[in-house]
């Protein structure tokens, strides 16, 4: 993996799952990235893993922020949308000054984030496998895997028929058995296929 100076790490977890939010996070690991061992892409990682690295990461990183678009969004502008704008949350919330290039996992850039990165003299690149190629953006990843893990343990305490704790609003065989035995909850993304079909019942 290569560190960049000043670079701003950003990805996204939870475009997937048939249930709540997807989330981002944007990352300056700076000199913290000395400090920490072991970041990667969070699918690569164990569980446990990433909720030890976490904390870390928090601690010693330059900068970082965390940011979500709801599944009510997600529905009112499409995944991809929500996507974006949860990616430009979380890049608006750092300091201004504390980076000077933006690298995103994937091959999309938020549109409002073109403009609002040329005012401030920031590169934006968009590169697949970033995740796994850069620390920030590995770190990114980290972030918004662990903390959309945690508030989908928070709807699973809120819905536990569902079986949240386990899938995270995947579309697993047992989140598909919950959902012909109960439909959807206030969680669930109505547009997605298998939700969507229970407003024709």
């Amino acid at each position: 993996m290569t560190v960049a100076t000043l670079c701003c790490g950003v990805d996204e977890a939870g475009r997937g799952p048939l249930a709540g939010p997807v989330y981002a996070s944007a990352v300056v690991l700076g000199d913290g990235a000395s400090r920490i061992s072991g970041i990667n892409d969070s699918k690569k990682l164990t569980a446990a893993k990433r909720e030890a690295l976490a904390p870390l990461i928090q601690a010693h990183a330059s900068a970082w922020a965390i940011a979500s678009a709801s599944a009510e969004e997600v529905d009112r502008i499409n995944i991809l949308q929500a996507t974006m704008l949860a990616m430009f949350r979380a890049i608006s919330q750092l300091p201004e000054g504390s980076f000077t290039r933006i690298v995103i996992d994937g091959t999309q850039i938020p549109r409002d984030l073109r403009p609002w990165a040329a005012e401030r003299g920031i590169e934006v690149v968009a590169q697949p496998r970033a995740d796994a190629d850069v620390l920030d953006v590995g770190a990114a990843s980290i972030l918004a895997k662990t903390a959309r893990d945690t508030y989908m343990m928070d709807v699973h305490h809120r819905h536990p028929q569902y079986g949240f704790d386990a899938h995270k609003g995947y579309g697993t065989a047992q989140h598909m058995d919950a959902l012909t035995a109960h439909g959807p909850c206030p969680e669930h993304r109505k547009t997605f296929a298998p939700v969507a079909q229970w407003s024709l019942l």
